[in-house]
């Protein structure tokens, strides 16, 4: 994943919902979406083009949009990039289950995540 055309493009779409089981339903029942759990309460999807996942979210409040979430090769020099050219981090980098992401709300107050497959620099 970390070639060079990869870098800071739209990579994932994550989707929010209080009943991952419906959701799993509705979409693989509706698009054929193929899914992989990870955990109780989240499944990767895979539409045949894009990849994405459904987060289980107690008291999930309809609207507020799915999650974008773009790639880095360099996830440090992308987190420091965002800070300065104005935005703001809203959860600081963290390791899940493949790799490491943040997120970050843009000057418009829209929130985004950046992800990536590569190890912590120095790591």
């Amino acid at each position: 994943m970390s070639s060079p055309e990869h870098h800071h493009r739209i990579d994932y779409i994550e989707l929010k919902a209080d009943d991952l089981a419906a959701a799993k339903r509705f979409y693989g029942g509706a698009f054929g979406w193929q899914f992989t759990d990870w955990g109780d309460d989240y499944s990767a999807f895979e539409d045949g083009r894009l990849s994405g996942g459904i987060h289980q979210t107690p008291g999930y409040r309809a609207g507020s949009g799915p999650l974008v979430i773009l790639y880095s090769s360099d996830l440090e020099g992308s987190e420091a990039a965002v800070v300065d050219h104005g935005g703001r981090i809203v959860t600081p980098i963290f390791a899940f289950p493949g790799g490491r992401r943040f997120h970050f709300a843009d000057p418009a107050g829209n929130e985004l995540a950046v992800w990536s497959d590569q190890p912590a620099k120095g790591a």
